[in-house]
């Protein structure tokens, strides 16, 4: 099961779901990306257990950035959308649909958007 593919904690169907309201809500054509889950903690551990990271190799921000990566290309593959995880302007970890990429581009990778906005993890 190691080479199969893990979406972990999140839900494929809402995301869709999830991406199609934004999509339609959106009246700011200038706007760069929507979010669409917020997980209302920056805490390492929380991130863990909430979005079911259990075989995480390791339990550090690097391994945490690492895996977030890998969830979000996954998932960006599966909707044909752009999607990464980054943090609120409240500290908390969120995944957000990147609208800066039309359509008609091919979906390059997921990932953390920019690992220097995450802030330390308490361990």
């Amino acid at each position: 099961m190691d080479d199969g593919v893990k979406i972990y904690g999140l839900c494929l169907e809402r995301l869709k779901h999830q991406i199609k309201r934004a999509k339609a809500k959106d009246n700011h054509p200038s706007r760069e990306n929507i979010l669409l889950e917020s997980y209302n903690t920056g805490d390492m551990e929380d991130i863990i257990d909430i979005l079911e990271l259990y075989d995480i190799e390791e339990r550090n921000f690097d391994g945490l950035s690492a895996k977030l990566e890998e969830l979000s290309f996954t998932v960006s593959t599966l909707l044909c959308e752009r999607l990464f995880f980054d943090y609120t302007t409240q500290g908390e970890l969120g995944l957000h649909l990147d609208l800066s990429v039309k359509k008609e581009q091919p979906v390059q990778t997921g990932g953390v958007k920019d690992t220097s906005a995450f802030r330390p993890f308490k361990l």
